[in-house]
This record gives C-alpha cells, structure tokens and sequence, in this order.
C-alpha cells in the first residue's frame, strides 16, 4: 500500500473508489479465511490498517474544507 503522503495528495473521490476496493479486499480475505484457503494470514491486519489509513486521510481532507 501507499504511505500516508502520497494518500494526502489524492482527490476524496479517489480516496473513496481506494476504500471501496479495500473494504471489498478484506471481504474476499476475511472468506478465504473462513474456508482455510488463506495463507497469509498476516494481509487481513494489513488491509485493515491501510482501509484505517485511508479514512484518516479523508477525515482530514473533510475537515480542512
């Protein structure tokens, strides 16, 4: 995933087609989970802090204006 400064320079609306796909990621994970298919255990705590970063991002950004 991207760092924090190079979601700061995205639009919101960007910024919310990026937590859509996130959120549909951490779907498909949560089910891979659930069925053992899941290897990597440790992309669910990723996805979810990055779908956390994001949501900073645009709280900022809806502050700001």
């Amino acid at each position: 995933m991207s760092n924090v400064e190079e979601l700061r320079q995205k639009s919101p609306d960007e910024l919310r087609a990026l937590l859509i796909e996130l959120s549909k990621q951490q779907f498909r994970q949560r089910i891979q989970q659930a069925t053992s298919q899941l290897g990597q255990t440790h992309l669910l705590s990723a996805v979810r802090k990055d779908i956390a970063r994001v949501k900073t991002v645009l709280n900022e950004k809806q502050v700001e204006s």
